[in-house]
């Protein structure tokens, strides 16, 4: 094999010592240490040489953590011709501070503002292209088809049809959603979907960079729409106290009907019990019907750095892994979504759905705790998790939460 891999957990001063490219090879850090990452970077970068065979990829591998404190310093040192990252409001601070090279020829050339319009808007920064996504995987509602037919429910797609199926199961002595907030981070999926349902992506955008006040009555306006759930007591009692994988019993157990989380929960709820045409999966319902339907997917992409030292071959790198083909192998292998939208559509039930349901998302948000920096995403969460317990102390959450938004930005 002519590609040369470093251990995961590279340290820092051995990648940078083997980081000086020439033409014809290409140096790529990445951080896919787990064993499906990993196998499918190695089958990426086979077959890529495989299709190029006058390039060279000389891999360097890092765990995640370590990838995540280097990332900055290699970048502005001594940079690889391509490194991984994320999209959206985490690609932002190395765009604005010029570490990422503009990409929107690779797009223009490759028919990508087509293929991977899902994720268009999530790439783009003052116009313009700043990397290449290649996997993401879906949020919504996953929910008992045998409850819902049983009480007579048809899968919400208004709020007002969610509220109407929460008050049916309610009465019938369900919860009508699970969830564990121990974590904190749950929450972030439920105020980023229900801000991107009642504001929009921009806005949800500007407000997860800093530039909307917590304090801003379109803010309160999300919790006031999440109080409509939490008040009449919608979530299983006690969600403080448990962690997220803890909050699926309830659901094989039939106490509670629906559970909104990530795609890699479905392994968890057969695990427990639930045979697979048990479970369903549904949008998160509209509420604003002048609003775009943006949806909750988080992006994983690759760019080249503007201190790269072979950026003809580093954008040769990304027109491949933007393809259909590459992406439908990755993926296949990863158990996740492609996201071009002319790759092979998964065999597995809810990726299908899933990649039906993000292929015409009008954009992509990343999650609560990628959208905003560190210290803001922890005291939003442990702000949101305190307003699913005590929801009449919003006005203290949202003005708290405001004055760690002034010093978060600075």
């Amino acid at each position: 094999m002519r590609f040369l891999k470093s251990l995961a957990g590279l340290s820092l001063s051995a990648a940078l010592l083997s980081s000086s490219a020439f033409a014809g090879e290409i140096i790529l850090n990445s951080d896919q240490s787990d064993p499906a990452p990993r196998q499918a970077m190695e089958e990426l970068i086979a077959d890529f040489q495989a299709k190029h065979p006058d390039i060279t990829v000389k891999w360097n591998n890092f765990d995640h953590e370590g990838y995540k404190s280097a990332i900055r310093n290699f970048l502005t040192a001594d940079a690889p011709d391509v490194a991984a990252w994320y999209a959206g409001n985490r690609m932002e601070p190395f765009v604005k501070a010029g570490l990422f090279e503009d990409v929107s020829d690779v797009w223009e050339a490759n028919g990508l503002n087509d293929e991977l319009k899902s994720a268009a808007a999530s790439m783009t920064i003052d116009g313009k292209k700043w990397g290449v996504p290649y996997t993401y995987y879906q949020w919504g509602i996953y929910y008992r088809k045998d409850i819902f037919a049983e009480q007579g429910i048809t899968p919400p797609k208004t709020w007002d049809e969610l509220l109407a199926a929460c008050a049916k199961l309610k009465e019938a002595g369900i919860s009508p959603f699970t969830i564990g907030t121990k974590a904190l981070w749950p929450t972030g999926g439920w105020f980023d979907y229900l801000d991107l349902r009642v504001n929009g992506y921009e806005f949800h955008m500007d407000l997860t960079s800093g530039k909307v006040p917590y304090t801003d009555p379109r803010v309160k306006a999300v919790f006031e729409k999440w109080a409509e759930l939490v008040e009449p007591g919608y979530f299983v009692e006690n969600h403080a106290a448990i962690d997220w994988q803890d909050a699926i019993p309830h659901l094989v157990q039939g106490k509670a009907a629906m559970y909104l989380m990530g795609n890699f929960a479905v392994a968890a709820m057969k695990d427990g019990g639930l045979k697979e045409d048990q479970i369903g999966f549904l949008q998160f319902p509209q509420i604003n019907p002048d609003l775009p339907m943006a949806e909750e997917a988080p992006t994983d992409t690759f760019h080249i750095p503007s201190g790269a030292k072979n950026k003809e071959d580093a954008k040769v790198f990304l027109a491949y892994l933007a393809s259909p083909e590459a992406q439908s192998k990755m993926n296949k292998t990863l158990g996740q979504l492609p996201v071009n939208s002319k790759s092979e559509t998964p065999e597995d039930p809810f990726l299908d759905a899933g990649f039906k349901m993000l292929s015409n998302a009008y954009a992509l948000a990343q999650f609560y705790d990628r959208d905003a920096p560190a210290a803001m995403a922890k005291a939003g969460m442990e702000g949101f998790q305190e307003f699913m317990v005590k929801p009449d102390k919003v006005d203290d959450i949202l003005a708290r939460l405001d004055k760690v938004r002034e010093r978060a930005y600075k």
